[in-house]
This record gives structure tokens, sequence and C-alpha cells, in this order.
């Protein structure tokens, strides 16, 4: 390769070659030396998270893994006692005064998190928005079929949008769009409920009904 043996070495590389383990960096405290805590995360700005040697402060509040307050220390101190545990030292509260920091495995809890975000996700609910249009001189007939459509659509979770629909003079009948929706949240207040109240939105008056 012409590199000489620095080259960095690849994920490509050959089988059956072996990387050596570069030692673990040493904090030097009053001329004794300690492991520095395991490890350093990358993460994306907007969930950073300050783990070990990326924590800025001098001084933090340490928190034991069983939630014992160890006091104020300097951050050197904290992270000996990381290190101790050989755990990390993450920073749970960076707001504070000083700010807090807990020792913990923040792999396995950053794996927890994402296992709860998970299971949160499957627990919502997914549903759409339907819609159905009716006009003011809808006749009772028409408008039972229309009713039957919405209760079917709510039976499966699915918010409706209810929606009258004005042509020409029909918007001088506004008093009848709105008491036509009204009749509708009626007929279906035990399965229903009114998310969005009647409201004009150009020449229609739309109503949404949510599943109960």
């Amino acid at each position: 390769m012409g590199r000489g043996a620095g080259a960095a070495v690849g994920f490509g590389s050959q089988k059956g070659s072996h990387l050596r383990r570069s030692p673990q960096p040493q904090i030097h405290l009053g001329g004794g030396s300690i492991a520095q805590p395991r490890r350093t995360f990358h993460q994306n700005r907007s969930d950073r998270v300050n783990i070990n040697r990326n924590i800025r402060a001098r001084e933090v509040r340490v928190i034991d893994p069983d939630g014992n307050q160890l006091g104020v220390v300097p951050i050197e101190e904290a992270l000996k006692s990381a290190a101790d545990f050989g755990l990390d030292l993450v920073e749970v509260s960076p707001n504070a005064a000083p700010p807090v920091c807990k020792i913990m495995d923040y792999g396995r809890y950053k794996y927890e998190q994402t296992k709860k975000k998970q299971e949160a996700k499957k627990k919502q609910s997914t549903f759409q928005v339907k819609e159905i249009k009716v006009r003011p001189k809808t006749g009772d007939h028409d408008l039972q079929v229309k009713v039957g459509h919405i209760r079917k659509f709510l039976g499966r979770k699915d918010k409706v949008k209810v929606t009258v629909l004005f042509r020409g003079r029909e918007i001088t009948l506004s008093d009848r769009g709105r008491q036509l929706l009204q009749r509708i949240a009626t007929e279906l207040e035990e399965i229903a409920v009114v998310e969005q109240y009647p409201k004009f939105e150009g020449r229609t008056m739309m109503m949404i009904l949510a599943p109960k």
C-alpha cells in the first residue's frame, strides 16, 4: 500500500489481521493516575447529552448508580468515581447550578430509552380523517345514509370531517347548515365527541367528530 506500518486498517482489511487496542488514556490526580471512564458518545446536537470528558463544568453534583447523592465535587473527582464503578458519568441536568451528573451505564440507558419510545409508538393508535359532504337541503333518507357512513368510520377509530356545501344563494341557509351538523352530532353522541365545532371555511361549514 505504500503507507508503512502506521497506516490505518479499515473494515475491509484482510482476514486474520488483528487490531491492537489502544491503552486507555490516564487522568492524573495528585501524583497518581486512574483510567478514564469507558467511552465518549457522539450525538446529534438536537439530543446531545454530555458524557464523561464532554462535560464542561468544573464542579458537578453527583448521583451514584443506586440514586445516592455524593454531593458537589470537582469534575475530575466525579470522573474518578465513575471509573471506580466501571460506568459512565452522564450529565442529566445541565442547566442546574451546578449541573447534575449520574453514574450509569449510558449504553444500556440509551437502549432502554429507545425501547420505551418504540413501545409507546406501538401503543399510539393510528387514524385517518375521513370526509362526509352534505348540502343544507339534504333529505332525511340521504342524511341517514351519511350518518351510517360516519358510524362506520368512527367504528374504525377514524376521525370524520363533516362538511356542508353551500352553492349560490344557499349561502343564506347558514343556520340550516348549522342545525344539520348539530343533528348529526346529536345522533352520534354515544360514540363520538365534537372535536371541532361548526365553523365557516369559504363557502363551506365544517365540523370534526372524533371517536370516544
